[in-house]
């Protein structure tokens, strides 16, 4: 039995490795690419000149960051591809800050590593690194944040906030695997569309089946209707043809304008898109808030579900650091809109706050909180639950005996129960928050501050009020990794607790790298989607059960 040569075809590739080489040289041969493997990492420049090779592929898995730093320094424009273990931000970092020109992130299928090859041998490096891979492309939680903060800095951009729909009809009729590979290839046509017509375009992925993209100013419309042409053609995912849709808000930046006020008013122009009955795409220029309709159409719909009980309750878990025991979890709001989709609870409580329904939704999500909490089952009967208040609840006359009233009539032991309250609403109501604090611990109750180090910190502030916990705000959590700067702040915020007799609960946690270094710090607590997502009750008892 013969066996067909695979053929080969453009310029030769000189393949790096050491315990992969082998490896490495079949999967690029494979793709129909000239391969020269080199020995290890030994005179990479030599080697490069010596087959006269375009594009240099490097296993970074085998600790090639000082060759790849070398190639770069020495081999002019040669584009360098590394592959970097799984989607680790040190590794993607370190890969970038060598002089990776692209990178591609373990694992991978055979498909993307073909890609990624052509992306290698057709773009002239740009001075920063392209992602080659599906999940490269597609940013996401801090990276996304980070990048779309850099090119606010840098200049005017459009935005565009991309919702695909008829996905969740996907997910119902074929499931959650094959709803999972149907995201993964919307995300890809977006990115292959966007980049054809931007090659500096950052695309991110912001939640669930929304995607954000920012490109060049005054682009976003015409880019935003070759993304729903695409998006309008077929996929054929897990055997079966499906048909879906795109919505899309487009929207030019503001000057001085950041990240999350940029992206809200992406959020409003989506909402107008997905309202509209004549067009997918609405855009809004640079001094449109696009508020009115946005927020004319919630508030109504807020109050409908309040009054029909449409406001689910989730439960992020919190997590004992020393012991990995999982001893509490956070309450948090959701809001399936029937045409908006997924609204979290800072959507909510910014359009409650626009209107007079602030106090009535903060009452219906801690009295819903504690009446599931408390016919949970056995399994769950030790762990602590964290309700939100907000500023308007502590001002409120006789707060303090409302809510233990609450407590009562749920039967849920306020020994069990935690209130949180952000730090800048304390600032103007700092006496009555003291007061209706004193009352809460007096039941039971235990209280902590909320998203400490965004506000108006202040250490007078925390030894005049009764508390028990400080909670990290997720910036600082997540940027503890980043500089060392950024872990100092941290050491004196937990020094800082420490001193006063306080736990800390960090938020937002995403990677074991921040634990690691947040336990090193001393940090007692954290939450996070290093550990979980906000959960159903359904999926909380699973979760406990396996994890």
């Amino acid at each position: 039995m013969s066996t067909r040569k695979t053929d080969t075809h453009g310029p030769t590739l000189l393949a790096m490795s050491t315990v992969n080489r082998n490896a490495l040289v079949t999967a690029l041969s494979r793709s129909g690419w000239k391969v020269v493997g080199a020995r290890g990492f030994d005179n990479p420049v030599d080697r490069l000149g010596e087959v006269g090779a375009a594009g240099v592929v490097i296993d970074l898995r085998d600790d090639g960051v000082a060759a790849l730093a070398t190639i770069r320094a020495l081999a002019g424009q040669a584009s360098v591809l590394a592959i970097v273990p799984g989607r680790d931000i040190k590794w993607i970092t370190a890969a970038i800050d060598a002089g990776a020109t692209h990178y591609l992130t373990t694992p991978f299928p055979q498909t993307e590593l073909a890609q990624a090859v052509r992306l290698l041998v057709t773009e002239r490096p740009r001075g920063r690194a392209v992602a080659a891979d599906g999940a490269g492309v597609i940013l996401e939680g801090t990276r996304a944040t980070g990048e779309i903060e850099r090119r606010l800095k840098a200049g005017r951009v459009s935005a565009l906030l991309i919702a695909a729909t008829r996905f969740e009809a996907v997910n119902a009729a074929y499931g959650r695997e094959v709803g999972d590979e149907l995201l993964g290839a919307v995300a890809q046509r977006i990115a292959t569309t966007v980049r054809d017509i931007d090659p500096t375009a950052t695309v991110a992925r912001v939640a669930g089946a929304e995607f954000a993209v920012l490109v060049g100013p005054g682009t976003g419309r015409s880019v935003a209707d070759d993304v729903c042409a695409r998006i309008d053609r077929p996929f054929m995912v897990g055997g079966h043809f499906v048909s879906i849709g795109c919505r899309i808000g487009v929207v030019e930046n503001k000057a001085g304008e950041d990240a999350a006020e940029l992206m809200r008013r992406a959020s409003a122009a989506l909402a107008e898109a997905r309202l509209s009955d004549t067009s997918t795409i609405h855009a809004i220029g640079a001094e449109d808030n696009g508020e009115a309709l946005f927020d004319a159409t919630l508030e109504s719909d807020l109050r409908n579900a309040i009054e029909h009980d449409q406001i689910e309750v989730l439960f992020q878990p919190q997590i004992d650091i020393s012991s990995g025991y999982v001893v509490g979890v956070e309450a948090l709001a959701r809001w399936r809109h029937p045409t908006l989709g997924d609204l979290g609870a800072g959507t909510l409580f910014a359009v409650a706050a626009r209107s007079e329904y602030l106090v009535t939704l903060s009452n219906h999500v801690q009295r819903r909180a504690l009446q599931i909490a408390s016919g949970w089952p056995s399994g769950l009967g030790v762990l602590r639950l964290s309700i939100n208040v907000t500023a308007n609840d502590i001002a409120a006359p006789g707060f303090a005996e409302t809510f233990l009233a609450t407590v009562e009539a749920s039967a849920f032991d306020p020994h069990r129960l935690t209130v949180e309250i952000t730090e800048s609403g304390l600032i103007d109501n700092l006496g009555i928050a003291a007061a209706t604090f004193a009352q809460l611990r007096a039941a039971g109750v235990r209280v902590a501050i909320d998203d400490f180090g965004t506000g108006y910190s202040s250490l007078a502030w925390l030894k005049s009020l009764p508390l028990d916990y400080l909670k990290i705000d997720k910036d600082l959590a997540q940027d503890i990794a980043g500089s060392v700067r950024d872990r100092v702040v941290v050491r004196g915020v937990i020094d800082m607790a420490r001193s006063l007799g306080l736990s800390v609960i960090a938020e937002g946690v995403e990677t074991q790298e921040q634990l690691d270094l947040l336990a090193a710090e001393g940090c007692n607590y954290y939450q996070g989607f290093l550990f979980a997502a906000p959960l159903s009750v359904d999926d909380l008892i699973v979760r406990l059960t396996i994890g």
